[in-house]
């Protein structure tokens, strides 16, 4: 997919935005309840995914597509999670089966800015402790952090 294109795909109510080296047009979607959006830009070989939304069984396979990215030239993903309202188990496994599959790659998954209910659910769980998150997304150095690893 050439840089900059948008693409959409609906599982159940869901959106990717793919938009290749642009900035994030102000990182703030609004997105219905039970559904998710994720806008995907690529910054000095590092996607930033900001995900908005509820992550569920229904919106899931949206983040596993999204994560699920070919590992050759952009294999580090930073996760800006401030607008996720609710994560249940199969947004965590997905997150845990990308972390693995990104670590055997010798990449990085980074999470970043994760909203409060999530983060307890994270913490709850023990996630905090297997992926890095970190509580705030300055997007710049997040990704030269990623870039550096």
């Amino acid at each position: 997919m050439a840089a900059g294109q948008l693409f959409e795909a609906r599982t159940c109510c869901a959106r990717i935005t793919d938009l290749g080296e642009e900035e994030v047009p102000g990182a703030n979607h609004v997105v219905p309840p039970g559904q998710v959006s994720v806008v995907s830009t690529v910054t000095d070989d590092v996607i930033v995914l900001t995900l908005a939304g509820d992550i569920d069984h229904h919106t899931s396979d949206v983040l596993r597509q999204s994560l699920d990215r070919p590992g050759g030239s952009r294999p580090r993903i930073v996760v800006d999670m401030r607008q996720v309202t609710f994560m249940d188990s199969s947004g965590i496994n997905i997150l845990i089966h990308a972390h693995q599959t990104l670590t055997r790659a010798g990449a990085r998954l980074r999470l970043t800015t994760v909203s409060q209910p999530v983060m307890r659910t994270l913490q709850f769980v023990g996630v905090d402790a297997v992926i890095d998150v970190r509580e705030t997304l300055d997007q710049r150095s997040a990704v030269k952090a990623a870039a550096a690893r």
